[in-house]
């Protein structure tokens, strides 16, 4: 067994346009006006729209549910005796076409508390695209400055209050649950996650989100405030958050390790990857898996699921691959 290449799966209908340059990386037609997100290996299911996605294997299983029936042999015996059958981790490239809205996602403790659920939502990137984005505020608010910011709607005010940040290709941005957030639009990019659809909006107008009714995901707005981070972060504390990825096993800030791990491996040749499970997205080029049931090859814009079971892989040919895994046992 070695890896298994994923068809593509992007959820329809989500609040924020793109799509092109996701459809053109995966070398495919494009897409719905409002299908800028592809959910890689994904055993997780949009808010309030389950089974939508869910990834489904090329032999028609779902991976959950595949994963559930033998987790040992997807994700291993030392993740499941910490984990047990979660896989921990939900990947996806997003396609910005426009800025995003301004939210944040609870962490563990007010999702456990307030939506009965396993995980929180600290996500990072691996940006493919140069630009602009606005992360965390600038300075500290009250609650209910932060409830009068939320009852205005001026984006130009929220914006206002916030850190914009210039990013490059291959810069890697982590993003704790709590903090305020807005991808700008033209970005591209691979995000890892916690394996949870929570968003909490803070901004709405001029999106197609109706954010008194869905903004707050059914706990009320004076809650929902709660899991904002109020708190001024520094130029430096953003800098902590920022920075180029660079090649190896973790290129992401250490304070990602909890949630989830990105490995970068620039192939000239051949190179080995661990065993793991792990989803797997190639960047440029095209690289060669040989496995005792053939040679799976995989060109720019593919992407793959590997099973624990696959053992360590050899990748060859002349290509760049993100390794995308979830925490260590």
């Amino acid at each position: 067994m070695t890896v298994i290449p994923l068809p593509a799966n992007r959820p329809p209908d989500r609040f924020y346009r793109g799509g092109t340059r996701l459809a053109e990386l995966r070398g495919e037609n494009t897409v719905g006006e409002y299908e800028p997100e592809d959910w890689v290996g994904s055993a997780t299911t949009v808010h309030g729209e389950a089974p939508t996605g869910l990834t489904r294997l090329p032999d028609g299983r779902l991976l959950r549910e595949a994963i559930e029936t033998d987790p040992q042999w997807w994700l291993g015996p030392d993740h499941v005796a910490a984990y047990g059958a979660d896989a921990m981790l939900l990947v996806k490239l997003l396609d910005a076409g426009e800025r995003l809205p301004v939210h944040a996602h609870p962490d563990r403790a007010f999702a456990k508390e307030h939506f009965a659920a396993a995980h929180g939502k600290t996500e990072a990137w691996f940006l493919l695209t140069g630009g602009s984005l606005h992360l965390a505020l600038k300075e500290d608010l009250t609650h209910d400055e932060l409830a009068g910011v939320l009852e205005r709607q001026d984006a130009d005010e929220i914006l206002g209050l916030m850190h914009e940040v210039q990013v490059n290709p291959g810069d890697v941005v982590l993003v704790p649950a709590g903090v305020l957030h807005a991808i700008g639009g033209g970005l591209l990019l691979v995000e890892l996650q916690e394996p949870e659809d929570f968003s909490l909006m803070l901004e709405w107008k001029g999106y197609p989100i109706d954010g008194p009714k869905d903004g707050h995901l059914g706990i009320g707005y004076d809650l929902a405030l709660q899991a904002m981070e109020r708190r001024a972060r520094t130029a430096e504390e953003i800098g902590e958050l920022v920075r180029p990825a660079g090649f190896g096993p973790s290129v992401f800030p250490a304070a990602a390790d909890p949630y989830f791990r990105l490995e970068r491996v620039q192939i000239q040749g051949e190179e080995q990857v661990e065993a793991g499970f792990a989803v797997m997205i190639v960047l440029t080029g095209q690289v060669e898996m040989p496995g005792a049931q053939g040679t799976v090859t995989l060109e720019r814009g593919a992407t793959a699921v590997a099973p624990h079971a696959a053992g360590s892989l050899t990748l060859v040919g002349d290509a760049e691959v993100l390794v995308c895994r979830p925490p260590a046992p």
